[in-house]
């Protein structure tokens, strides 16, 4: 048995504590909401983010983060990007606390927005070299709310470590949920990044009325965006075609249950941005992401005229039907 502190009770935190969970592994939440730990330990749902949801009855949930860590193998950050840093330094204390060493790993899908930094990348920076073995990132198609009840799933876990990233697969395995390894962390890390950028212009079609000829080009032509970049950052190409690259971006770009997604339809509604992330109530990882793509096709000399058309409508005024239009009337080239 593996003992597993999971940092975050989201919808994705506690669908993958639940798992592990009912694989007989032993594991404990941390929410920094005690209310929310509560209910977690003593109702077994979380209906805030899984309404409906009937946990594992060996599932535990703390407010109190060293009581969540202590004694772990594993540590895995299931938190929004923009907290990854403060909830990693306050890990770090921890593990340092207790002369603890662990594999830490994350399950999360974004870029810090000034340094445009990896999460693993975040995270090293916080936590010392000699509080952990291995680092590595739980990617590929899974939405929450099918991993918990129990729909086929199969994800990817990226890491240097090879070791690192077998704990996680057997914590994680069983008839329902199958996890591959790979050792390409970055490529893995970026594929579950920039998909969420892809997805909102999925969505933007969908609610502009177009159909699955329109969403399957832009999903196709977005996946060679997806690699040209993590090509430019050094991930290995051939990722890209497997479930931390395609698998997630097929999911995320073509399932109302993406938030990324759903946030593409309100704005081709004419909603606009604040009250789509108001009315979400959970964090939109595409939204932030793309101010990075868009500057790494600046310093990579990239071509990304999907990626560059979404920051133009998100940010700059463009209309949707002005992006759709400029993008299919460039100049005629050769697929690459």
């Amino acid at each position: 048995m593996t003992k597993i502190a999971v940092l975050g009770a989201g919808s994705w935190g506690t669908a993958l504590a639940n798992t592990m969970a009912k694989n007989g592994q032993n594991v404990m939440m941390w929410s920094h909401k005690a209310e929310q730990a509560k209910e977690i330990s003593g109702q077994k749902t979380n209906e805030r983010y899984l309404p409906g949801a009937k946990l594992d009855d060996r599932l535990q949930a703390t407010a109190d983060m060293a009581a969540a860590v202590k004694g772990a193998d594993v540590v895995l950050f299931v938190v929004p990007t923009k907290a990854i840093r403060e909830v990693a330094k306050q890990l770090a204390g921890i593990l340092n606390e207790n002369k603890q060493q662990v594999v830490l790993a994350h399950a999360a899908k974004g870029l810090e927005q000034k340094t445009h930094l990896r999460i693993s990348q975040m995270i090293a920076e916080e936590v010392p070299a000699e509080a952990y073995t291995g680092l590595a990132v739980i990617s590929g198609p899974s939405h929450a709310e099918d991993v918990v009840k129990g729909d086929l799933t199969a994800i990817s876990i990226g890491s240097t470590n090879p070791a690192a990233a077998k704990v996680l697969q057997e914590a994680l395995a069983n008839a329902h949920f199958r996890p591959y390894t790979n050792t390409d962390l970055v490529g893995s890390e970026l594929g579950g990044a920039l998909k969420n950028i892809i997805a909102i212009g999925s969505g933007m079609l969908i609610g502009k009325g177009f159909g699955a000829n329109a969403q399957a080009a832009l999903l196709t032509r977005g996946l060679v965006e997806i690699r040209q970049v993590g090509q430019a950052l050094g991930a290995e190409p051939e990722t890209f075609l497997g479930l931390a690259g395609i698998g997630d971006l097929i999911v995320t770009g073509m399932s109302p249950n993406s938030r990324n997604y759903r946030a593409g339809v309100a704005l081709a509604s004419g909603k606009p941005l604040a009250q789509v992330e108001e009315e979400m109530g959970m964090v939109i990882e595409g939204v932030n992401t793309i101010k990075a793509v868009v500057d790494f096709e600046k310093e990579y000399d990239l071509d990304l005229p999907i990626t560059r058309t979404l920051y133009q409508v998100i940010y700059e005024g463009k209309t949707i039907d002005q992006g759709i239009n400029d993008l299919m009337t460039r100049p005629l080239k050769a697929e690459d």
